[in-house]
């Protein structure tokens, strides 16, 4: 039964492991180049005290090729389930090969056990390399990634560590639990890729941010989390962009992040521009002081802004969560996976 299964499997496998020894190759290629490159501008940066700059430029010029191979482990569970998962089974009830198994001493459940356990377990496997590769080479734009694409960000949380793993495995049981409802092979995967998608959405949006506790507090506002400010339509008072990120948190996967006045009430924020009641005729804000010294007049005016009592309440997650919410999150889809199995077995069993 493990023969048949794998050569029935063997196209599949080959073409994904083809896939994987030439993405392996690229980042084998560029990766040591890329970790040189980070080493040696941080070493020039810690010398000349100005290692924000060379983050951001440093980051821009990847952002491109890390975006590629971040949507790369994101995208491999869908095509497990799309295409492993979906017609493991349907195409053989559409074909009805299912039958001759079943009448030589083979049981139901040994078919679909040997089924799931061959074919699931390098679906796990191929997301884990996938994921593995990925994780070295981009370690050094992880650690200068802007807001908004740092590790505990949704984009690159789901592509790092070891939760591809748990959502190859959903996948691809989620696949052959459609395609043993539905019973044809297009129908299933198109059904099998809508739930999944949902699914992906639905975990960072709505469930993520509340496996644990988030933490709330009051910032200064700084370069770290202002991100830039200019004078309003008003023309007499300037608007601040609130960025994502936190003082003091590098790295923090900010939930929430608004602008609170002198007296405690909330301004706005979370991606939308505030104006505060600081004075540009005169004073740091001024655009004077702002042409007369920029940096100088950036730190001033957000000073001013400080003393006058506005100042950032944010929501968040620290980044020394990381591993919990990985562990966390494989758990779920973990459970998810066993869930689905035991449907398709008693599916088997009952109503094929």
């Amino acid at each position: 039964m493990i023969w048949l299964t794998w050569r029935q499997f063997r196209v599949a496998a080959a073409a994904t492991a083809a896939a994987l020894v030439v993405l392996a190759a690229v980042l084998a290629l560029t990766g040591p180049g890329l970790a040189s490159g980070y080493s040696a501008g941080i070493t020039a940066c810690t010398r000349n005290g100005d290692c924000a700059r060379f983050f951001d430029r440093f980051f821009d010029d990847y952002q491109t090729p890390f975006l590629a191979v971040t949507v790369i482990v994101l995208i491999l569970p869908a095509l497990v389930g799309l295409f492993w998962g979906a017609p493991l089974i349907t195409r053989e009830l559409e074909a009805g090969t299912h039958l001759l198994v079943w009448s030589q001493s083979i049981t139901r459940a040994r078919w679909l056990a040997v089924k799931l356990t061959v074919t699931g377990l390098a679906a796990t496997a191929a997301a884990g390399l996938c994921s593995a590769a990925v994780s070295w080479w981009s370690a050094p734009l992880d650690k200068s990634a802007a807001p908004g694409f740092t590790l505990m960000d949704p984009l690159v949380f789901g592509a790092r560590g070891i939760v591809p793993m748990a959502y190859a495995a959903f996948a691809f049981v989620l696949g052959v639990t459609v395609g043993l409802m539905v019973r044809r092979t297009l129908p299933a995967m198109a059904l099998t890729l809508a739930v999944f998608a949902a699914v992906q959405i639905a975990m960072p949006l709505t469930v993520r941010p509340h496996l644990l506790p988030p933490v709330s507090s009051s910032f200064a506002l700084s370069p770290e989390n202002v991100d830039s400010f200019n004078k309003s339509s008003d023309a007499e008072f300037p608007q601040v962009f609130l960025d994502s990120a936190i003082p003091g948190h590098t790295g923090a996967w900010v939930l929430s992040s608004r602008l609170t006045d002198p007296s405690g009430r909330v301004v706005g924020g979370d991606g939308a521009p505030v104006t505060v009641r600081v004075s540009t005729t005169s004073g740091p804000c001024a655009p004077s002081q702002q042409s007369r010294d920029p940096g100088q007049g950036f730190g001033g005016c957000l000073a001013e802004i400080n003393r006058l009592g506005y100042r950032q309440e944010a929501t968040y997650q620290p980044f020394e969560r990381f591993w919990q919410f990985q562990w966390i999150e494989t758990a779920i889809y973990a459970l998810f996976a066993l869930g689905l199995t035991a449907l398709c077995f008693r599916w088997v069993r009952r109503r094929l």
